[in-house]
């Protein structure tokens, strides 16, 4: 029993030693070294246990895990492990970095360094400058918050407050970012910086002044090598007379291309027109901008603008001569005139809008069809000038008075006058007829005027027929109500469509469009750093164990994970 209690103990002494040796190794190989001191001294009066050393003909150096120092004066605590370097100090980590100061305190447990005085941090692809840098060893980042400027060979940048990666190659810029590039200039609340990659990545308030845009965001991305980039907080590009707002708003430089989701307002700076969609592409070298879902364009005039919806718009064509075509269920509407068809096309240089296939407008309460209508405008003022409706002209109103019979007139063509955007004279040609109710100033019904001839001229009053003119050998008769059949007061080729009748700017659009399911843009919230997430799949492609169990998941139905389905 006593030699097995001895055995015991001294298994323990031994172990402890073991430990105790363990220890100390560890601690030796925390402790700062010295490589040259040159000259010696001590001043426990003003640095109390701490060893001195100066240069000589050459600077005292010290050496601490993987990383040489270089000073005219050092002040080592050794016990502490710490030292204070002076004077032209260099602190080289390897052959990557390089950091030059006035002053280096440098904790040797932590492998923390505070530098001051001019302080500069060069690696292979770029130089920070600042006035105090502090630089952590252990997790490979340098910091400072007191201005600083960093040079790579692309872009200066300068902040108040900034963070460096190593391992990442990643710079964190906070408070007054700005960066100066031969081609374009960015200020920012914050950027983070890739120095291999050359991307940018926004947060808060951030504007990108390139030679031909300007680009606002609160939340984006910017490749600065090409000049590409995308923003998905309150977005705005000023891009060739153009501004483009949207949820999410992508640039690119290089192949004159824009494109933006959601809530998209793209404004004609020149024009004074807007489209609004929840998609939309801007094409520089056409000079063109394609929209759809929701899509409206906008021509803002005084006191009455014009609304144009399609499921798909199309705006070509250069500031003076541009081009607006709206496809598949194509409307319009503006005070007191409104209309829908197959699709319209309207003409900047000519002022004329074509309302193509199965037209219908409606003047105040007046229906009108053909199997074309053309709306021209004054190129001066460009209010409405005039009105055609060629081939089956047909004029449908319901009797305001009776509001069971219908006024009528119809013809081979129609040619409309506008006075200050109202229609004042309407001329119809070519084989008319007309059924009018007509009635004394009490609303007393005279009869009803049924008459054929050649030319009807109708003469408006605040969207109301005012007065009829028949021309050219008219033949007909006023009749009352009680000797004309219902039959025979409808003209061939009638069809009423009042409840197709757009009576808001809100009506041109149909219940797909108010039920549309917006994309939902990612990233706002959690960003998305495409260079982290390249970075990660580079380490899981090196790491076989990571690769096996990704493997895995993608084999095992059980582990697989469903795409959410978007809308």
């Amino acid at each position: 029993m006593k030699t097995f209690c001895a055995s015991i103990l001294l298994f323990l002494a031994f172990s402890i030693l073991g430990l105790a040796q363990d220890v100390t190794a560890e601690e030796e190989s925390k402790q700062i070294n010295i490589v040259y001191g040159a000259n010696f001294t001590k001043n426990e009066a003003e640095y109390p246990g701490a060893s001195i050393f100066s240069k000589d003909n050459r600077q005292v150096q010290f050496e601490h895990q993987g990383a040489d120092l270089w000073c005219d004066v050092a002040i080592y605590y050794q016990l502490e492990n710490r030292l204070e370097a002076i004077g032209n100090v260099i602190l080289k980590q390897g052959d990557s970095v390089e950091m030059t100061s006035k002053k280096i305190n440098y904790l040797g447990d932590v492998k923390l360094a505070k530098a001051w005085g001019n302080v500069v941090l060069t690696n292979s692809d770029m130089t920070l400058k600042t006035d105090t840098l502090r630089l952590d060893r252990e997790k490979q980042e340098a910091f400072y918050q007191d201005n600083g400027t960093v040079v790579d060979s692309a872009n200066t940048l300068t902040s108040k407050i900034g963070k460096y990666f190593m391992e990442l190659k990643k710079y964190q810029f906070l408070d007054s970012v700005h960066v100066e590039n031969p081609k374009y200039t960015v200020d920012s609340e914050q950027l983070d910086y890739y120095t291999t990659s050359k991307n940018f990545y926004m947060y808060g308030p951030s504007t990108i002044n390139g030679e031909t845009y300007k680009i606002y965001c609160e939340r984006g991305f910017y490749d600065t090598k090409i000049e590409s980039g995308y923003g998905i907080k309150n977005t705005r590009i000023d891009y060739n007379n153009r501004i483009i707002e949207g949820d999410s708003v992508y640039f690119n430089k290089a192949k004159e291309f824009a494109s933006a989701t959601n809530n998209i307002t793209v404004t004609d700076t020149i024009n004074n027109g807007i489209i609004r969609a929840h998609y939309a592409e801007v094409f520089k070298a056409k000079d063109s901008v394609f929209a759809t879902r929701r899509a409206v364009s906008i021509s803002v005039q005084e006191r009455d603008s014009l609304f144009v919806h399609g499921d798909t718009l199309m705006v070509t064509g250069k500031p003076e001569d541009r081009i607006l075509r709206a496809f598949r269920n194509a409307k319009f509407y503006k005070t007191d005139l409104s209309g829908k068809c197959d699709s319209i096309h309207s003409e900047q240089k000519t002022g004329i809008t074509q309302l193509i296939k199965n037209p219908i407008i409606w003047n105040g309460a007046n229906q009108m069809t053909g199997d074309s209508i053309h709306l021209k405008s004054n190129l001066e003022t460009e209010k409405l000038d005039s009105l055609k409706v060629l081939q089956n002209a047909f004029i449908i109103s319901l009797d305001s008075v009776s509001m069971t019979g219908y006024n009528q007139a119809k013809g081979i063509n129609l040619y409309g006058q506008f006075i200050e955007n109202e229609l004042k004279i309407i001329d119809l040609v070519q084989n008319t007829e007309v059924v009018y109710y007509m009635y004394n100033d009490d609303d007393e019904l005279i009869g009803i005027d049924k008459t054929v001839c050649s030319k009807i001229r109708i003469t408006m009053a605040e969207n109301d027929i005012e007065n009829l003119t028949f021309y050219t050998d008219p033949d007909g008769d006023i009749f009352p109500e009680k000797d004309l059949p219902k039959n025979s007061r409808i003209l061939k080729g009638f069809v009423w469509r009042g409840d197709e009748r757009i009576l808001t700017k809100d009506d041109i659009f149909d219940e797909d469009d108010n039920n549309l399911e917006l994309v939902v843009i990612n990233g706002i919230d959690n960003p998305i750093d495409i260079d982290a997430e390249e970075q990660q799949r580079s380490q899981n492609e090196s790491d076989p164990i990571n690769n096996i169990q990704t493997q895995d998941k993608a084999t095992d139905p059980k582990k697989s994970v469903k795409p959410k389905k978007v809308k």
